[in-house]
């Protein structure tokens, strides 16, 4: 049975996860890092998708967007699998496919999942034992978050915004949430939901993608139908 297309709603933030083929790496050095995150700033500017979180690992790749189309993060996609496999295949001296088909891809609620989803994407160096705070891995979106650089990738989310009215209150804030979001509970369902490429939110945020959408979001039982005493 052909795989149901990704869901892609514009004004929606979307958490995208980019594997290597086999899961082999997809960023050799710096240079390649550097050559990755232009081809996302230059894809995502042409495609009208706004990045909010990213990190670079060495063998994947995760994103939070807000695209202002429903063909913006396709086409962001697409594009830097072209571009930036041409590069690497040039540079390394190869060829054939480095990223995975399909990249994964899921919509969260903002309210309930958004900031969350930020924490979840610049702890992965740590959580891989790369970094032992998210301060020392500098190929993601905290830097810029806590204010130890400027990152023209990132285009800060309306409740990020919120955190704080000033730069400092915004950053000290938002490094307080990223350190009490290890372990919780919420960055497992991230976690569940991006691999499993299901929408995140309450039943009346997916009742109204299912509305906007006209397709079935809502998780089913398998099996046989419960009895009425179930």
């Amino acid at each position: 049975m052909a795989r149901q297309a990704r869901l892609t709603v514009p004004g929606y933030a979307h958490h995208i996860i980019q594997r290597g083929n086999n899961r082999q790496a997809v960023v050799l050095d710096d240079e390649d890092r550097r050559r990755l995150l232009e081809g996302i700033q230059e894809h995502g500017a042409a495609a009208q998708v706004a990045v909010h979180a990213y990190v670079l690992m060495s063998n994947h790749l995760h994103l939070l967007v807000t695209p202002a189309t429903s063909e913006g993060v396709p086409r962001l996609m697409q594009a830097l699998g072209r571009s930036y496999v041409r590069h690497f295949n040039r540079r390394h001296e190869r060829s054939g496919t480095l990223f995975e088909g399909r990249y994964r891809s899921t919509l969260i609620e903002s309210e309930r999942y958004l900031l969350a989803c930020m924490a979840y994407i610049d702890l992965n160096p740590v959580r891989a034992g790369m970094a032992a705070g998210p301060a020392d891995y500098p190929w993601s979106s905290y830097g810029h978050l806590v204010g130890l650089r400027v990152d023209p990738l990132i285009s800060p989310h309306p409740l990020y915004w919120a955190l704080g009215n000033t730069p400092f209150e915004r950053e000290r804030a938002y490094a307080q949430l990223v350190g009490a979001a290890q372990g919780s509970t919420v960055q497992a369902e991230l976690a569940q939901g991006v691999h499993a490429g299901r929408a995140l939110g309450d039943a009346a945020f997916i009742a109204d993608l299912e509305r906007r959408t006209k397709r079935r979001l809502q998780q089913t039982r398998r099996g046989r139908p419960p009895r009425a005493s179930e």
